[in-house]
Parts: C-alpha cells; sequence; structure tokens
C-alpha cells in the first residue's frame, strides 16, 4: 500500500511546475509536523470509544421503537405512525441546521467542538431515558413520545451527531483510512453521517496531519463496529427476558383484557416496561461513560493557516453549487433508494418476526445473528473495495440482499432456515453500511477540483445527504405503520389477521427488493470510477501539500488549478 501511495505522490508532483514544489525542503517540513502532531495510543482510544453512544441509541431505536410504541407502550399504529414520521423527519431538519450553527461556532478554551457535547449530552440522557418510559396517563401519550423522540435527535445531533444514511443502526461507516480517510476531506467538515455535528468534525480537529488523522480513524470504526453489536445485545437480551403479554382475543374487552393480565403466568405488561427502562439506563450509562472518556482524551487543534482562509461563502449560494454538482445527486438518488430498502426492512423486521414468523421469543437474537454477522464480514468488503472498486462493491454487496429478501417471501416459518437468512443477509448489511460513506468523500474530491476556490461547502455536501435520507426514512417508516393500522393491526395480540401478516411480508421483502433494483439502476448514471477517483486523488493532495508550504497562497492555487 505504501509503494502505491508513493506512486501517487510522485504522479501530482509531476503535474507542479518548479516554483512551487520545493522538493529540498519539504521532506523536512513534513518529518517536524509528523512528530509535533503525533497522537498517542490513549488519545486514539478514547476519541473512539466516543463513536459507542451514537450506535448503540441507534440500534436500540431502529429496531425496536416501533414495536416498542404499539405492543408496551400500547399506542394505536395511527398514532404510533405519526411520531415515527415526525420524530424522523425532525431529525433531518435539524441536521443542516445544526450543522451550520456549529460552523459559525467561536473557538473557545475547550476548542470549538467539545462545548457543544460537553453541555448537551446530560440532556440528551434524559430525553432518551425518558422515551422508553410510559407515562400513567392516556390522552397525551403521543404528544409524550413525539416529544421527547424529537427532542432526543436533536440533542444527539448536537452531541453526538445521528445519520439515517446507513441501514441497521450502523450510521455512517468509513473504511480502511486509506479509501476514504477523513482527513482526505478539508478541516472546514463538520457532518459526517456517523458523527455529523460535532463529532464527526473531530476527526479533522484532533490532529493536524493527515496520517495521524487516517489512524485515529480506523480506531474509532473498528469500535463503531462494536457498538452496533453492543447495542443489539443489550437491548434485545434485556427485552427478550420479558416477555410481553398478549391477547389470545382480539376482540376482547378492557375488562377481559385485565383478566388475562392478571392471569398470564409470563411477565406482565409492568415487568416489561421495566425491562425497557432497564435497557435504557444501562445505555444511558454507555453514553455518560464514552461522553466523559472522549471529552477527557481529546483536544482539538486549529490548522496553522485557517486564519488566513478566505470569508466564509453564503449558505445558499453554497447549496446551488453542491445541488447543480452532477456526481452528487446521482450518487444520492441511488443511495436514497437502497437506504429506504434496508431500512424499511429495519423498522418492520421485529414485527414480522413476533406475527408473520410467528418467532415472538427469537427475533432479538435473530437480530444479533445479522449484526453479527455484519460485523465479521466487513474485512471482507473492505478487501473487496480496494480489490474491485467501490461501483462494483455497490452492485455485489447491495445485490446480493436480494435472493434472501425472495427466500424469506417464499419460504414456511422454519427457525433454523430463519437463522439461516440472517446471518446471510448480514453480508449484504456490511456493505451497505460501508460503501454510502466511502464514496461521498469522492464526489467532494470532485467538486474541489472542479470549483477550486470554493471552500466551506462539505457542510452541505454530508448535512443535505443525511437530510434526505432521513426525511425519506421517515416517510417510509411513517406510511408502513400507517399501513398496518388500516389492515386492522392489533395492539399485544398474539395474533394478527392475514390482511398484517401479509403486509409486513410486502414490506420486508417485496417492498425493499424493488428500492434496491431502482438503486441499482441509478448507480449506472454515476461517473466516479475507480480511475477518475484515483486521479482527483493526485490532484488533490498536490494542492493540499501546496497550501500546507505556502499558506494557501492564491497566485499558486490558482496556477495549480489552471494546470489540472
Amino acid at each position: 500500500m505504501a509503494k502505491g501511495e508513493g506512486a501517487e505522490s510522485g504522479s501530482a508532483a509531476g503535474l507542479l511546475p518548479t516554483g512551487i514544489l520545493q522538493a529540498g525542503e519539504r521532506p523536512v517540513q513534513v518529518k517536524e509536523s509528523k512528530k509535533k502532531n503525533q497522537l498517542s495510543i490513549c488519545n486514539k482510544l478514547c476519541y473512539a470509544v466516543g463513536g459507542t453512544p451514537y450506535q448503540v441509541t441507534g440500534c436500540a431505536l431502529g429496531f425496536f421503537l416501533q414495536i416498542y410504541l404499539l405492543d408496551v407502550a400500547q399506542v394505536d399504529p395511527f398514532s404510533a405512525s405519526i411520531i415515527l414520521f415526525v420524530g424522523r423527519a425532525w431529525d433531518a431538519i435539524t441536521d443542516p441546521l445544526v450543522g451550520f450553527c456549529i460552523s459559525k461556532s467561536p473557538w473557545t478554551r475547550l476548542g470549538r467542538l467539545m462545548p457543544w457535547i460537553i453541555f448537551s449530552t446530560p440532556l440528551a440522557i434524559i430525553a432518551y431515558f425518558l422515551i422508553w418510559f410510559v407515562p400513567d396517563f392516556q390522552q397525551g401519550q403521543t404528544l409524550w413520545y413525539l416529544l421527547f423522540y424529537c427532542l432526543f435527535e436533536t440533542l444527539v445531533t448536537v452531541s453526538m451527531g445521528r445519520g439515517a444514511g446507513s441501514p441497521w443502526g450502523l450510521r455512517g461507516w468509513c473504511p480502511k483510512p486509506h479509501v476514504c480517510p477523513a482527513s482526505d476531506w478539508p478541516r472546514a467538515s463538520l457532518p459526517c453521517q456517523c458523527f455529523h455535528v460535532p463529532y464527526s468534525a473531530l476527526t479533522m480537529f484532533i490532529s493536524t496531519e493527515q496520517s495521524e488523522r487516517d489512524s485515529a480513524t480506523a480506531y474509532r470504526m473498528t469500535v463503531e463496529v462494536l457498538g452496533t453489536v453492543l447495542g443489539t445485545a443489550i437491548q434485545g437480551q434485556i427485552v427478550g427476558q420479558a416477555h410481553t403479554p398478549c391477547v389470545q382475543d382480539a376482540n376482547a374487552s378492557t375488562v377481559a383484557l385485565e383478566g388475562v393480565n392478571r392471569t398470564q403466568s409470563t411477565t406482565s405488561l409492568r415487568e416489561t416496561q421495566n425491562a425497557y427502562l432497564l435497557a435504557a439506563g444501562v445505555i444511558a450509562s454507555i453514553y455518560v461513560i464514552c461522553a466523559v472518556i472522549l471529552t477527557l482524551g481529546v483536544r482539538e487543534q486549529r490548522e496553522p493557516y485557517e486564519t488566513q482562509q478566505a470569508k466564509p461563502m453564503p449558505f445558499f449560494r453554497g447549496l446551488r453549487l453542491v445541488m447543480s454538482h452532477g456526481p452528487y445527486i446521482k450518487l444520492i438518488a441511488g443511495f436514497l433508494f437502497t437506504s429506504l430498502a434496508f431500512m424499511l426492512v429495519e423498522g418492520n423486521f421485529a414485527l414480522f418476526c413476533t406475527y408473520t414468523l410467528g418467532f415472538r421469543n427469537e427475533f432479538q437474537n435473530l437480530l444479533l445473528a445479522i449484526m453479527f454477522s455484519a460485523t465479521v464480514t466487513i474485512p471482507i468488503w473492505q478487501w473487496f473495495l480496494t480489490r474491485f472498486g467501490k461501483k462494483m462493491a455497490v452492485y455485489i454487496g447491495i445485490s446480493s440482499a436480494v435472493p434472501f429478501l425472495i427466500l424469506v417471501a417464499l419460504m414456511e416459518s422454519n427457525l433454523i432456515v430463519t437463522y439461516v437468512v440472517a446471518v446471510a443477509a448480514g453480508i449484504s448489511v456490511a456493505a451497505a453500511f460501508l460503501l454510502p460513506w466511502s464514496m461521498l468523500p469522492d464526489v467532494i474530491d470532485d467538486f474541489h477540483l472542479k470549483q477550486p476556490h470554493i471552500h466551506g461547502t462539505e457542510p452541505i455536501f454530508f448535512s443535505f445527504y443525511v437530510f434526505f435520507t432521513k426525511f425519506a426514512s421517515g416517510v417510509s417508516l411513517g406510511i408502513s405503520t400507517l399501513s398496518l393500522d388500516f389492515t386492522g393491526y392489533q395492539t399485544r395480540g398474539c395474533s394478527q389477521p392475514a390482511r398484517v401478516k401479509f403486509t409486513l411480508k410486502m414490506l420486508v421483502t417485496m417492498a425493499p427488493i424493488v428500492l434496491i433494483l431502482i438503486g441499482l439502476l441509478l448507480f449506472k448514471l454515476y461517473p466516479i470510477d475507480e480511475e477518475k477517483r484515483r486521479q482527483n486523488k493526485k490532484a488533490l493532495q498536490a494542492l493540499r501539500e501546496e497550501a500546507s508550504s505556502s499558506g494557501c497562497s492564491d497566485t499558486d492555487s490558482t496556477e495549480l488549478a489552471r494546470i489540472l
């Protein structure tokens, strides 16, 4: 790998006139900079641990919130659809708004980003805990869950930065640093799906040395992958120990329902609610511990030439430029459909296992099998990305889910076969987890080469990509929950009408298949292949080296842009 990188650097240097590149002085400057900005292993671990809260809470909400609202909090399906849609839509809106606010934040003694994390974390913990609390009153339950769901999404955007572009709670991971190193993005970058605002920006500010940021990114991704498994295990195993009592007769009266509850030999509804609170308490404790470690172990650093940068571009002008960039539109269109496919499966998987397949007490173990399989196969997709390219990984990785979805749609209820399908599906989930955020930096690189004098647009690229995917996921989840209401979903029923079972099967199998096929067709229009990506990388590396050595000279940058 070092050989390949050296060849690229040499090719990039050949593009420069001798007046720009001074080979005799560059190695000494680079060596001194690396030594000064080197991060310790402790620093990298502290930074990486900060990613755990996002993944743990994302898994819990993504997999369990729908079934919790319907069967534990006993919210009617129509109200549950409103909560899920408005919560996701609000989360989408807050991403670009918070990103804009943080980009305008001044530097303090603690840095620019750390104050946001420190002061929003306690409020986020309270809001998260109250999402899983069932209030005694019935009239205002919908407002209760809507308020605290939206509040938590806002606060976690501020403190840890949630993203919805990746499925199954695996929010925005970038593969090996040499594939899509976060440090390859300009330091003005703020939102990035796994830690939009401001955690993702810390990648740019923990060190001014690219190799150190790459290394810290690798630590972070490893911990985040483990966080997804941890979140699924904690929520699923604690809640799975408490079996929610169900009603055999869906038309039973309230008095009969209470009688059933009193005579149930399994765990009572109150104990089930307490199990959700216990899981929320464990996850909240992890959130606090990780936030403290992140705060104490990471210190922000400013770029030496940052104060010399020009006045930031007006937001709406930058938005117009970003939205007119062809590769960006084609990329987000393709991933919009593929992400929606996996989000439909994620949001309805628990209900599908419980009622359509009849595995009421096994769905949390099936979820864990999927997440564990995805975690184990991530290194395989990392290798595949570097060996065959990103577009090929999209076609192979995303489409590999289709046969297993078809199998689920056609097979009868069989636990062993379901576990096999779950493990196999995890392979495709891993690919969908990695790919979006490895390709978006390539689009930004292409934009910088075509618009070399335009700075500060990175937050717009990331925020609006997340905005589109989150808003669309809110629509899909709201519509899917609403469709259950139309087909006669019975809250806390031991079984559901045939129409409900059929609807769940369509939501988990056929609808995702159609969305995946549409997304793959759109990817055919995506213009940045491996050859184009390597050319852009060489040219941008030359630009960064020149900016570092000359203090971002406008004259030299103009000359270099003309040559490229």
